[in-house]
């Protein structure tokens, strides 16, 4: 019982810290910069990496041709090796809707010690180079964009000088364990990645949501964009290393949460958008960069998480060992030492055990309130928490067992280098 005390004063003891020390990462008032229109818009390709993403194109690429963007604007859409038609269907729905130019790419196979993602974004880069941008737009195929999107993004890069601006899409929130688990996922997310610290010129903290990251094209080549971090399963925080390092001023926040918007029947709440984007159901929530993919299934998020979690902790075991120790100290030891504590009469174990889960569910609660979820659910945050760390233990098991980071048909077991160019 000694020992559970220690134990419960130390977990106590990182929820004060994370609370205050922290960069104050449980905050979800981080959006984009203040911005003002330029008095010259500058030129952006949109590049845009798909593979079989045939069921979430038709909600998503419209959103991008239906920018309304004052200055030049195209978008270069690279079918990376899809079998579902994804390259067809985009040029039809080009055709269809017009707006912005668009152009299909597809570049082949990736070579050894190159991500398909990443080949992908070097081929749409390599097209937009034709048409000397100052800025690149790299998006997901299943992140859905406000017409305003591309301006605010832009605008906020010009007026605060910054060479990288990132939003972390809003991810959709709709099935019991998309609920349980998708909140907790971005505030994780901010926890390792303080938002505030990210934008200080000199810190060591970076990254980037690569779902929508608008880059500055001297910037991009400045810190060689994406042929240093070809080999990247994470390429979205590798990114943001990768320009902060050559001294780039980089930006990440979270996407505008939107409005709500009434259905049909009058009924404000969840809603139901239609318009030639499709159908966008988030909760009730329209937002300026949303997410368009669903995760109903425990399995579905299960493999997102833990087809990079071993990755993140680049493949070390001792690593690996800490994390799974530090997860379980922060966030399983609390509701344990309440319940112990005041089984066994002890009370200071009991005490500490729930104050540490107070806290814990405190800086929950305004994730909770972006996602407009219930706050009955920042109490199962531990439960949760013990869901991440099954996660990352498979990740790693999958590792030794030669599967890696798999993702839609392709494998990266280990980051291989790749021959060097001439």
């Amino acid at each position: 019982m000694s020992a559970l005390v220690w134990i419960a004063a130390g977990s106590l003891a990182a929820w004060l810290w994370l609370l205050l020390g922290q960069g104050f990462f449980w905050r979800t008032d981080v959006r984009l910069p203040p911005r003002r229109d330029p008095d010259s818009w500058p030129s952006v390709c949109v590049v845009v990496p798909a593979r079989d993403e045939a069921a979430v194109l038709p909600e998503s690429l419209p959103s991008l041709l239906a920018q309304e963007y004052p200055g030049r604007a195209e978008i270069f859409l690279v079918d990376d090796g899809s079998a579902d038609g994804t390259g067809e269907l985009a040029r039809e729905l080009g055709r269809r809707h017009g707006g912005l130019p668009l152009t299909v790419g597809s570049p082949g196979e990736p070579p050894a010690g190159w991500t398909g993602k990443l080949w992908a974004v070097r081929h749409g880069i390599g097209l937009a180079r034709a048409r000397g941008p100052e800025y690149l737009l790299l998006t997901d195929a299943d992140i859905a964009h406000a017409p305003d999107s591309l301006r605010k993004l832009v605008a906020s890069a010009v007026t605060g000088d910054f060479d990288l601006v990132s939003q972390m899409a809003r991810l959709r929130v709709e099935s019991i364990w998309e609920r349980l688990v998708v909140p907790a996922f971005v505030y994780f997310f901010a926890q390792l990645y303080p938002f505030r610290w990210i934008a200080v010129r000199g810190s060591r903290t970076a990254a980037a949501a690569g779902g929508c990251v608008l880059l500055r094209t001297a910037a991009a080549e400045r810190a060689r964009i994406p042929d240093a971090i070809r080999h990247a399963v994470i390429d979205d925080v590798a990114l943001a290393r990768a320009v902060k390092g050559s001294g780039g001023h980089i930006w990440l926040g979270l996407a505008d949460r939107g409005e709500t918007v009434a259905r049909s029947d009058g009924v404000r709440g969840d809603a139901e958008v239609r318009g030639d984007a499709g159908v966008r159901r988030n909760g009730g929530i329209r937002g300026n960069v949303d997410s368009v993919r669903p995760y109903p299934r425990l399995h579905d998020l299960w493999r997102m998480v833990s087809r990079s979690a071993y990755a993140q902790l680049r493949h070390n075991p001792l690593v690996l060992a800490g994390t799974v120790a530090g997860l379980a100290v922060v966030y399983l030891v609390p509701p344990v030492a309440l319940v112990v504590g005041l089984a066994a009469g002890r009370y200071g174990v009991a005490v500490a055990g729930g104050l540490a889960w107070l806290l814990m569910t405190a800086t929950y609660l305004p994730m909770l309130r972006y996602y407009r979820q219930p706050l009955l659910l920042a109490p199962l945050l531990p439960f949760t928490a013990l869901l991440y760390l099954c996660m990352t233990v498979d990740s790693a098991v999958q590792h030794y067992r030669g599967r890696g980071a798999a993702w839609k048909g392709r494998t990266y077991a280990r980051p291989d280098p790749a021959p060097e160019e001439g």
